[in-house]
């Protein structure tokens, strides 16, 4: 159904831009649009197509004629291999130009809606070394590079650790030094491959389920907290401790050395216990004089620098007083509903993880605030006409959504509940378009300022100010 298997070459093609999932686009000489993954804005390419559907062709550049002036010179060896930086060659104002454009594009064309001036988007300070989390996979049988395939050489060492190759669940790509996250986690990374390979600890095979060392997951936090946690497959006590005693003694730093003893044939952490080796089970974020605690399972903003600036958009939007009564949906770990406390009457955040709203709770005492509120369940059900009574109506909204969106159900009782404002805080400009659609009716899009949370990559958040119509 729309789809034929005949490969087409074009050539002395011009790529015209950036679309979504980060694809560089072209226009074939038929018409139809072509999505390149190995090109940039101003490319001159030769394309051989990969899938051809009804309206598109999928493609890849197989020669450049004249490269972009827009490119810039990747600055990590893994480039082009490892899935996750894939806008490494486009120089970061040209990112931040076609991340804007999206933002645009997306709430004009899918949501059809009447905008403002959109401010121009907020780059990131840090363009490199910015994520306060990073996930690593051990492997027996690392990915070999076409040369080291093509080459006479035998590859004695076959263990990675590091990242997954995109669309192989079970390639690994050894990671010798990766630009997102901040010093120690290069030197923590590479050093526990080089001692669990001195200690002879087997790698994982992922299909055959079977080795010792599983995955690594590494986070720190901007006052210089680091927590490492590693998932064993099976326990061996003595194995187990003679690593985890030589991390903590190589890297004194670390303030929570962590493990899980998981034997699932999938590595999520979060129905597995995490036990502390050594200092504590938690590090602590800080923003504006509030602490928060993050464990092994918490969730927190990638991105913590930029998080604040996020944070301070949304309390700027909500434009509060100190005597609003404000609703949190998705509150997540109630992060964003207690930065702005401190300007509310009342803060009620709703979340549907039950171990969010623990987090929620417990940070909130831990920082002494005591007007806000959490309560746990899924958004549709919960935030209903008997929540309203017992909780009080809303002066203002602020929502945070998943990558989905707002169920219609939330939307309708949204625009029921008939806030002076609403901000609208978003990873999906998309499905932020198709909600403010269905809003527009009842509620004016005043403000739109993108955010840039992911540098080197196609991701953008965005917020967006909505004010009550006068019907």
């Amino acid at each position: 159904m729309g789809r034929k298997n005949t490969k087409k070459v074009f050539e002395n093609i011009e790529v015209i831009d950036a679309g979504a999932k980060g694809k560089a686009v072209a226009k074939a000489p038929d018409g139809k649009v072509v999505f390149i993954s190995n090109a940039v804005p101003g490319d001159i390419v030769t394309i051989q197509t990969t899938k051809q559907r009804s309206g598109y062709y999928e493609g890849n550049a197989v020669s450049f004629l004249k490269y972009s002036e827009k490119r810039t010179t990747p600055v990590c060896e893994h480039f082009g291999i490892c899935g996750g930086c894939k806008w490494q060659n486009l120089s970061y104002q040209h990112q931040l130009y076609y991340k804007q454009n999206e933002v645009e594009n997306n709430l004009k064309r899918l949501g059809k809606i009447e905008l403002p001036n959109l401010t121009p988007i907020l780059g990131s300070a840090s363009t490199y070394f910015y994520r306060n989390k990073m996930e690593f996979s051990f492997s027996d049988s690392k990915w070999l590079t076409k040369q080291q395939i093509e080459s006479d050489e035998t590859i004695e060492n076959k263990n990675a650790l590091g990242f997954h190759i995109p669309g192989m669940w079970d390639k690994i790509l050894n990671v010798n030094t990766c630009y997102l996250q901040a010093d120690p986690s290069n030197a923590v990374r590479n050093f526990i491959k080089r001692k669990a390979e001195e200690l002879k600890l087997q790698f994982f095979n992922t299909r055959n389920q079977e080795g010792f060392l599983r995955t690594l997951m590494i986070r720190n936090s901007s006052i210089g907290e680091v927590m490492v946690l590693i998932q064993f497959y099976y326990e061996d006590k003595v194995k187990r401790v003679a690593l985890l005693s030589a991390i903590s003694e190589e890297f004194p730093e670390i303030t929570s050395l962590l493990y899980v003893i998981n034997s699932k044939p999938n590595d999520t952490l979060y129905d597995q216990e995490v036990i502390c080796h050594y200092g504590r089970d938690y590090i602590f974020e800080e923003m504006e004089g509030l602490r928060f605690k993050i464990n092994a399972k918490s969730f927190y903003q990638t991105n913590s620098n930029q998080a604040y600036e996020l944070y301070k958009i949304t309390r700027d939007f909500a434009g509060l007083t100190g005597n609003e009564l404000v609703y949190d949906l998705y509150t997540g770990t109630g992060t964003i509903a207690q930065f702005v406390s401190q300007k509310a009457k009342k803060v009620v955040g709703i979340e549907a993880v039950p171990e969010a709203i623990e987090a929620a709770k417990e940070n909130a005492k831990l920082n002494n605030i005591e007007n806000v509120s959490f309560h746990v369940g899924d958004m549709k059900k919960v935030f209903n006409d008997l929540f309203i009574v017992t909780h009080g109506k809303p002066d203002v909204v602020i929502t945070d959504p998943p990558r989905d969106g707002m169920h219609k159900d939330v939307v309708e009782q949204l625009i029921k509940l008939s806030p002076s404002r609403i901000v609208y805080v978003s990873c999906n400009s998309a499905t932020q378009a198709r909600d403010l659609s269905l809003m527009d009716a009842f509620y004016k899009v005043v403000k739109v300022q993108p955010v840039d949370m992911f540098p080197q990559t196609h991701h953008v958040e965005n917020v967006v100010l909505l004010e009550k119509r006068t019907l």
